[in-house]
């Protein structure tokens, strides 16, 4: 069982920075892969990034390839996202998830979620 909660979350000016971090519980964190997705109102929850379990490898959406890094710190059992000029259009709840071994971008095969963290870019 893993458990993800996520932070850094909040109200930012288009072109703002925000750092979102995702604490996960458990002592094989680096036995899992890490992503991150993002809902807004209205709309379906949708792939934004992944990592691999040693790091070295990661996947973007493209509409935030370029301007967000997803990194990991498996000594601290964290993975964050690291947003950058950040557009209106980036606004939406933002959960991170887990799942044993590869990462997809298809959301029904991630096993374990967190409770979300809203970002709003205002204009």
């Amino acid at each position: 069982q893993v458990q993800l909660v996520e932070s850094g979350g909040g109200l930012v000016q288009a072109g703002d920075s925000l750092r979102l971090a995702c604490a996960a519980s458990g002592r094989t964190f680096s036995s899992y892969a890490m992503g991150w997705f993002r809902q807004a109102p209205g709309k379906e929850r949708e792939f934004v990034a992944a990592i691999r379990r040693s790091g070295d490898n990661t996947s973007y959406a493209d509409s935030v390839k370029g301007r967000f890094t997803i990194s990991r710190d498996n000594a601290k059992n964290t993975v964050y996202l690291q947003m950058n000029s950040l557009k209106p259009e980036d606004t939406a709840v933002y959960f991170c998830a887990a799942k044993l071994d590869n990462y997809y971008r298809d959301l029904a095969v991630w096993t374990y979620w967190g409770q979300g963290t809203q970002v709003t870019v205002s204009s």
